[in-house]
């Protein structure tokens, strides 16, 4: 079994999703063209950036049964790109690289094709099932392409708020961590479904949703820990103070403000802040900090695991947050108890699970129906951890509450 993590820093990127679009195209491609030049793209790859947009845009709505487009900001520390996320539940590709040749375009498209649309992006990645539907990922990065962003980063997510709310109570972040007897060394990635924030003017792009009703927040507190289905000999077991190991890791949380709208936002994003800021190296430590961050808020539902080089998982969850490994034949669910971080938490407790070859971490929030199986993911496992998020929101995600999924996978 290779490490979790390749020697050196696991590539890690700052997500923020800003706006969801259905059935408008028109509004994706302005929104496009704004958020290119905000990010400092420059005026040539804004450009690309928008053709590429219209296309899928239009495809997507014209031939798919329910297609939205999700326009992103990444960022390391040196530079900013955007991605766009389309997914839908039309028909599917039955031959994807026949779809990607020259000379191949949907019809009512700008005629440019998704062949041109992946030489135009720095990464592009197709995933589609016929009778099931599509999602495809586009990344722009400003030209020539940093060193820094050449690669796939490890862990990648993705957030839709209910409909009628154009912000997210729900939010994911990963940061690197040093092990045992190493300096630290941070390299934050967060995703807080909120509009694009910093200096200047906010543009107030609505997130298409559809409607749903209203999220409660007796779920979390009264959620059931999560029960595992796998096989015996796999179970994790309860490690009573949990200490980081040696090498580089991964931290990663998953955050459930309660309820929705502004209130649940203001929560998932003091958790966030609180993760990025602070010292915890092992989850508890991590949920810890957290819990005494969101007092005076409404409080969430919190999950944090530690992947580390040679496939140990720790886990620490509150609340309903679900947590899985996944293979393409196996899932073995995580524990979380009762409880509402910053407001009622009873002593926590820190699972140990090794990763399997070719193990993903899958976490989400209570958006997305805990019905699916190792098969509905089969086919996904291999693509980037943004896609792998989306096609699960798209298959399980219940459209009435916030929803988040955050993906880890790396070379265990």
């Amino acid at each position: 079994m290779g490490p979790v993590i390749a020697v050196g820093k696991p590539l890690l990127l700052d997500c923020e999703d800003v706006a969801w679009f259905r059935d408008q195209p028109d509004a994706a491609r302005g929104a496009a063209a704004a958020l290119g030049r905000r990010v400092g793209l420059g005026e040539h790859r804004t450009a690309q950036l928008v053709l590429a947009v219209a296309e899928l845009a239009t495809n997507v709505t014209k031939h798919s049964n329910d297609g939205s487009v999700l326009l992103r900001v990444l960022r390391d520390p040196a530079v900013a790109g955007v991605e766009v996320l389309v997914l839908d539940t039309g028909p599917g590709m039955a031959d994807v690289p026949a779809a990607l040749r020259d000379g191949v375009s949907t019809i009512g498209t700008l005629g440019i094709g998704l062949g041109s649309v992946k030489r135009l992006a720095d990464r592009f990645d197709v995933h589609s099932v016929p009778g099931v539907g599509t999602v495809q990922l586009a990344r722009f990065w400003p030209r020539p392409l940093p060193a820094s962003v050449a690669g796939e980063a490890v862990v990648g997510g993705i957030t839709r708020p209910i409909g009628g709310e154009v912000v997210c109570g729900d939010a994911w972040a990963a940061r690197s961590d040093a092990g045992a007897g190493e300096e630290a060394a941070r390299v934050p990635a967060e995703q807080s479904g909120s509009r694009l924030t910093g200096s200047g003017a906010v543009p107030d792009w609505s997130a298409m949703t559809a409607a749903g009703t209203g999220h409660r927040a007796a779920r979390h507190a009264a959620a059931e820990p999560v029960r595992s289905s796998r096989p015996a000999g796999e179970r994790s077991e309860l490690v009573r103070g949990a200490a980081e190991g040696p090498g580089q890791g991964v931290l990663v949380m998953s955050c459930d403000g309660l309820g929705h709208g502004p209130m649940a936002a203001r929560a998932s994003q003091a958790a966030v802040h609180a993760f990025r800021t602070g010292s915890g190296r092992t989850p508890e430590q991590v949920v810890e900090e957290v819990h005494r961050a969101l007092r005076g808020t409404r409080g969430a539902a919190v999950a944090v695991a530690r992947l580390e080089a040679g496939g140990r998982l720790l886990f620490c969850g509150i609340g309903n947050i679900a947590a899985s490994v996944v293979t393409t034949g196996t899932r073995a669910n995580l524990l979380s108890h009762p409880g509402i971080v910053g407001s009622q938490m009873r002593q926590l407790r820190t699972y140990e699970q090794r990763m399997p070859a070719g193990g993903t971490l899958v976490m989400h929030s209570d958006g997305l129906s805990e019905r699916w199986r190792p098969g509905d993911l089969a086919t996904l496992l291999h693509h980037p951890p943004a896609v792998i998020a989306a096609g699960l929101l798209r298959h399980a995600g219940t459209r009435r509450d916030d929803a988040s999924v955050v993906i880890a996978k790396g070379a265990w």
